[in-house]
């Protein structure tokens, strides 16, 4: 694994090691990986969503309202 020194002010470090103290992290180290796996997921969560919103513009225009759409949604989770 490796290692990664980092300075952070007195305040952030007693909020990381309250962390700890409430027993959900093992350490602060544990801690600060938990914070940059959530991170890194909400990161690839919004390059989904932009390529969602990038595909949406790109394709051709629709005559369908967005209750039609809303509707066929309902119907096909109800065929399921």
């Amino acid at each position: 694994m490796a290692q990664m020194n980092i300075s952070i002010p007195d305040q952030l470090k007693s909020w990381a090691e309250a962390r700890v103290a409430e027993g959900r992290y093992s350490s602060t180290s544990d801690y600060v990986r938990d914070l940059v796996r959530r991170d890194q997921e909400y990161a690839e969560k919004l390059q989904r969503l932009q390529a969602a919103i990038d595909e949406g513009r790109a394709s051709p225009s629709s005559e369908r309202t967005i209750e039609d759409i809303i509707a066929d949604e309902r119907q096909r989770r109800a065929m399921a």
